[in-house]
């Protein structure tokens, strides 16, 4: 992507998630961040969501060197480029955390309430570029599911909608039946904030990778759960379990840092190992700046292979 697209988006990313989340229609959100998104690129995009190598073609002065086959021409001494045919038909599904823990924000719009722009702007771009789009909703098993279908947009959008945050958590059980409801390889993308251990979430992955799945990872918290900017001492529960703990936060708040601080670092190097496309999100971040962003390590990845 030419850095003057990139210096150009840069300069108008500043959808408030907070402001959006008040129009109460996902799918106007969605249409005008895409359109909005789409013209302010000097190019018309692919997410890169699936590349086909299609052939190889000699190598002419100003084309990208990122594209030259090395290994032709360690064979043949001759500079060639690979080019690829974009898929238009990928399944792209959003895999939705709605468990009682995405309902937690300090101030601003919860967690869920931002997973939902993120999976409708996503969806919609998606939509765009001709993919099927799809989605799961899940909490510690699977809630409801709206398969891949090129019609399949608007119930998408409106079961985005109706989604409200309750019940535990976790990966494993609802991912390993999604694997084995999807044989046609596709594009997952998961939205959670991820508390459990790095390693778990690996291992929960490990059906949908393993099948030939691509997948991204968004992890999604609120602010306050990194900097616990608490003051007076207080009672804290547990949206999951419902367990109160008595806390004094001038006493806790570094060790809490350290391990939240240690557990995204295990979280990025786990999942960055395991190849997979992984990202941590603030919920007061720019949608727009979501989606280029997204975007952007797509195009990277595509052109890296």
């Amino acid at each position: 992507m030419p850095r003057a697209a990139v210096a150009h988006m840069s300069e108008r990313l500043t959808l408030d998630p907070a402001a959006l989340s008040r129009i109460g229609n996902l799918e106007l959100v969605a249409r005008w961040v895409v359109e909005g998104f789409i013209s302010g690129l000097h190019r018309s995009p692919h997410l890169g969501f699936s590349t086909d190598f299609a052939e190889h073609r000699p190598y002419v002065p100003g084309d990208d060197i990122r594209h030259v086959d090395w290994r032709v021409y360690a064979r043949t001494e001759r500079t060639y480029l690979k080019t690829y045919e974009a898929d238009t038909n990928t399944n792209f599904t959003v895999l939705l955390d709605v468990s009682a823990s995405m309902g937690y924000a300090h101030g601003g719009i919860t967690k869920l309430g931002y997973a939902k722009l993120v999976a409708a702007t996503l969806a919609w771009f998606s939509r765009r570029q001709r993919d099927r789009v799809g989605l799961v909703t899940f909490a510690d098993d699977v809630r409801e599911i709206v398969p891949p279908s090129a019609r399949h947009l608007p119930n998408v959008l409106h079961a985005l909608e109706r989604a409200t945050a309750s019940g535990t958590g976790a990966l494993a059980r609802p991912l390993a039946k999604i694997a084995q409801s999807q044989p046609r390889r596709g594009l997952f993308l998961l939205l959670s904030d991820l508390y459990e251990p790095a390693a778990d979430v690996l291992r929960a992955l490990g059906p949908l990778t393993g099948a030939g799945h691509d997948v991204i990872v968004i992890q999604l918290l609120d602010a306050a759960e990194r900097t616990f900017p608490f003051a007076d001492s207080t009672t804290f529960r547990d949206l999951e379990t419902g367990e109160r703990l008595p806390v004094s936060p001038g006493k806790v708040r570094e060790r809490y840092k350290a391990a939240m601080e240690s557990h995204l670092t295990s979280m990025r190097s786990k999942l960055g190992g395991g190849r997979i496309d992984y990202s941590l999100v603030d919920t007061s971040q720019p949608l727009d700046r979501v989606l280029f962003d997204v975007l952007l390590r797509r195009e990277f990845l595509r052109t890296a292979v």
